[in-house]
């Protein structure tokens, strides 16, 4: 039978103990902190030592008859602090020869401290509630251990046989029974699993959700970090866990381990032989997957031509697939074309290398601006590459100048084949804000500023720097006065802890800003 977090009994509170059937027949009472019921109890420990606190780690329910108290009011005040000071979970106290009814001196330090304190007014003998509880969160602690392997296990199993990262994070979200989310450092998404209503409900707000819960766990959201060798990349995360933390930290904990695997082994994974068509295939390489040299035998299958040729990796906004492969054959240029994302389609030419690749990429990007007008369409293009193996970072340097053309007003301004030269800074920070130190030093960088609420101050910075720190072009942009400008530049620079006016600055935060922004989109 498989484990999962529904079949296992919900961790004990102080609460819960108190309504078990072994504790009633004791007739408790709670005579402080009483919204504090809902505390964990870690253990249960019986004492009568005045010191006791010195003896816990913390989460225990302390179980005395008081004795070595009577009649020092001093040693009962003292002794429920320091239950106070050790973080026990609550003390319950026998009443009898020692104490006929609860002693106000450790109650009134009790609630001051916001302690539990329980009182039993029939002779109760501890041993009873100890082996009751105690045998509970044994059973407790066996139930997470043994789905902790049982995950381990079924996880190794599915990597062992090649699954994808969406079958291990599909098992995951089913121990779970909450849905999964797996990030890179700056919380965008990269992979989910779970029931689609629920998961779909976790990502329609996504940016607020991480950025209000990836500093704490709480509410259900338990998560574990993703890396290796001293560096992280990612995290996956469970959201709404309904079972307590220290059962989701063991499974987040499974979960990242066999996530790590899967990225290591990725590259020795075995290709599939299956004949696939030319979309697949440029959206393998653009993803880098799998090896580009594992793809050669799709390529081929494909009727691109790949020995002792050169490959032009381009991406063209605004292009229509089934245009782009008429002028193809209408040039008699050898490549393949395929619709990515947000209105981008990839080509990879595929030239003789005694071609003038160059100059046959214009000429494409001329007869297709021809056909479209100059305002409709953008050819971004890498370097030409002669390796295989490098057409994967060509396409993708593509992409990534196409994007960072499609956030800069001065299309018209650049020539028909743009490339990374061509869009300066804001094209280098698009090829690299998927590099975890870049997105480590954009939410550095720019921390103070990433809450929702900030977002008009952020709105001011991005202006003002893009103006090249011009006041009086940003207050009239945002239809502020310079007075009201620069309260906000202040708290700016306040929040941020820099000085804008500072070159080398206000150019890092300035780069932070390109850098967060190109990771938005």
């Amino acid at each position: 039978m498989t484990i999962t977090l529904d079949s296992l009994e919900p961790a004990l509170s102080v609460r819960q103990v108190l309504t078990l059937e072994r504790v009633l027949a004791g007739e408790p009472e709670v005579v402080a902190g009483a919204s504090h019921l809902d505390r964990p109890v870690r253990w249960v420990h019986v004492a009568e030592a005045a010191d006791v606190g010195v003896m816990l780690s913390g989460g225990e329910m302390v179980l005395t008859t008081g004795v070595l108290l009577a009649g020092d009011e001093d040693k009962q005040a003292e002794y429920v602090r320091s239950l106070h000071r050790a973080e026990a979970a609550a003390v319950v106290l026998g009443l009898g020869r020692a104490f006929p009814a609860a002693p106000d001196v450790m109650r009134r330090a009790a609630e001051r401290c916001g302690l539990p304190m329980v009182v039993l007014h029939r002779p109760f003998p501890f041993a009873e509630l100890t082996e009751e509880v105690q045998s509970r969160l044994v059973r407790r602690k066996f139930a997470a251990v043994s789905l902790s392997e049982a995950v381990r296990t079924e996880l190794t199993a599915l990597i062992t046989a090649g699954a994808p990262l969406q079958r291990l994070l599909d098992e995951v979200a089913r121990h779970s029974a909450c849905p999964v989310v797996v990030t890179n450092l700056a919380h965008r998404v990269l992979g989910t699993a779970g029931e689609r209503p629920a998961v779909d409900d976790v990502l329609r707000d996504w940016e607020r959700i991480a950025r209000q819960a990836g500093g704490v766990e709480g509410d259900g959201w338990i998560r574990a970090e993703l890396g290796g060798r001293g560096e992280r990349w990612g995290r996956i995360v469970l959201c709404g866990y309904r079972g307590d933390t220290a059962t989701g930290r063991l499974l987040a904990d499974r979960a990242a381990e066999a996530l790590v695997l899967h990225r290591m082994l990725a590259g020795g994974a075995a290709c599939s032989w299956e004949e696939q068509s030319a979309q697949s295939l440029l959206t393998d390489l653009v993803s880098g997957v799998v090896p580009a040299r594992q793809l050669l035998p799709r390529a081929r299958a494909a009727g691109l031509p790949v020995n002792r040729r050169t490959f032009v990796p381009l991406v063209v906004r605004d292009g229509d697939p089934a245009r782009l492969e008429r002028l193809l054959r209408l040039l008699g240029l050898p490549g393949l074309v395929a619709e990515l994302a947000d209105g981008a389609t990839a080509v990879l030419l595929s030239l003789p290398r005694d071609q003038d690749a160059g100059a046959l990429a214009a000429h494409f990007a001329a007869r297709l601006r021809t056909e479209t007008g100059p305002d409709h369409t953008v050819v971004a293009a890498a370097e030409a590459r002669v390796a295989w193996d490098d057409v994967p970072t060509g396409l993708r340097e593509a992409q990534h100048v196409a994007d960072a053309v499609a956030d800069s007003s001065a299309v018209l301004d650049l020539p028909p084949v743009v490339r990374l030269k061509d869009v300066h800074l804001r094209g280098l920070i698009r090829l690299l804000r998927d590099d975890p130190h870049v997105q480590s030093f954009a939410e550095r960088e720019l921390d103070g500023l990433l809450r929702e609420s900030d977002q008009d101050l952020l709105s001011v910075l991005r202006t003002y720097l893009a103006t090249g720190r011009n006041k009086s072009r940003t207050a009239q942009l945002h239809h502020v006065s310079r007075p009201a400008l620069y309260r906000r530049l202040e708290a700016i620079q306040v929040r941020l802890g820099v000085d804008l006016d500072d070159f080398e600055q206000a150019a890092s935060v300035h780069i932070a800003l390109l850098a967060h922004d190109a990771q938005q989109q």
